[in-house]
């Protein structure tokens, strides 16, 4: 298979058979396509769509801020509230009509878990008009983390 008895003339084959080493190689392939984890993972972000013949809409003048302070304390409008009452001043912003604007701020050392928990709040309560602002403190960290 891999060796051969060369010519007639008796000189041997200077030729090496690669047909094992390409077999070889396509298994490995297929193993290592196999063996990759599938990436799943995805963020589903709403972007909106550009309609420029609509005029934008005129700006709400009730606006909400939720500040999340790096005490990890949730406050609406200025004022300390719980996770329970959070709810509750969602579903009547949601109720009013017009809806008013929702603004959402973290702090940059606020826990992981108590930010998310806010905004799956926000997500049950189908709040449309809803906005992060002062991301410009987080640029720091994206700086930190590509110098040099």
């Amino acid at each position: 298979m891999a060796m051969s008895g060369g010519s007639d003339d008796g000189s041997p084959m200077m030729e090496m058979n690669t047909t094992p080493l390409i077999d070889v190689m396509l298994v490995l392939l297929i193993m290592f396509i196999i063996t990759i984890p599938v990436q799943t993972h995805a963020v589903k972000i709403d972007l909106p769509v550009d309609n420029s013949q609509n005029p934008p809409p005129p700006v709400d003048p009730v606006v909400n801020k939720v500040i999340i302070t790096p005490e990890n304390v949730i406050q609406w409008n200025g004022v300390p509230i719980t996770l329970q009452q959070f709810d509750q001043l969602l579903q009547e912003s949601r109720q009013r009509s017009p809806e008013p604007e929702l603004q959402f701020q973290p702090s940059a050392t606020t826990r992981y878990v108590i930010v998310d928990e806010a905004l799956a709040s926000i997500k049950r309560s189908g709040i449309t008009k809803f906005g992060f602002v002062g991301n410009e403190q987080f640029r720091q960290f994206g700086k930190a983390a590509t110098a040099p």
